[in-house]
């Protein structure tokens, strides 16, 4: 098989790569609407215009929900690694986590809690774990903002 990447030089390939857009993790943060739905979990709001992107914030509570996918973001749940342009892959991906570990730190110092959900946290049988998280960080800025 023949490494599309060797085609061009570094600069063509950024000029390429910069022409893809994301269209987001529609599918994982549809999952998660439905799961906040069902479960009564309320005030959340998407695409909210702010330096870093979360996928859904609760501005009154100071939280910020990433829902991360895991071969894009550095989870190895299930060790996808593509044999193909191997180093190309890696270093993107470390390049994601350390981006991902930037926007945390930068939310953190506003004063906002972070929650980053994995993409293989979605699956129906980690549904009650993972309302339990949701909730357990709310719940906790509830609690420091009435002691405050």
């Amino acid at each position: 098989m023949t490494d599309l990447s060797d085609m061009f030089v570094k600069e063509e390939r950024s000029q390429i790569m910069r022409k893809v857009k994301a269209s987001g993790n529609k599918s994982t943060e549809i999952r998660l609407i439905k799961l906040f739905k069902k479960s009564g979990i309320t005030g959340w709001r998407r695409h909210y215009p702010v330096k870093g992107h979360p996928d859904f914030v609760f501005i009154d509570k100071r939280v910020a929900i990433f829902v991360d996918g895991c071969f894009w973001h550095g989870h190895d749940c299930r060790n996808t690694r593509p044999d193909d342009n191997r180093e190309y892959w890696d270093k993107k991906r470390e390049r994601n986590i350390r981006h991902d570990q930037e926007v945390t730190a930068l939310f953190e110092r506003r004063g906002w809690t972070v929650l980053r959900i994995w993409e293989c946290e979605l699956k129906v049988k980690n549904e009650l774990f993972l309302v339990r998280r949701v909730l357990k960080v709310l719940q906790n800025r509830t609690h420091n903002a009435e002691q405050k």
